[in-house]
């Protein structure tokens, strides 16, 4: 089951389960929170990416001639 698969009555679900549990004046709180993890790990792993990019491109220096 993917995320995908999960559809328009599921995600009203979860939306209304989010607000039950954290209230309409956390609520902005918590998104903006989730928004910046994303954000980090989206960047992370975009430098790690980059970061294996650059290795590959290198010539190997253990080689003596």
């Amino acid at each position: 089951m993917s995320l995908a698969s999960i559809g328009v009555p599921g995600l009203i679900i979860i939306l209304v389960i989010v607000l039950i549990l954290f209230g309409p004046r956390k609520l902005p709180e918590v998104g903006s929170a989730v928004g910046k993890t994303l954000a980090e790990f989206k960047k992370s792993a975009r430098d790690i990416l980059d970061e294996d990019e650059v290795k590959k491109e290198l010539p190997n220096k253990t080689d003596p001639s």
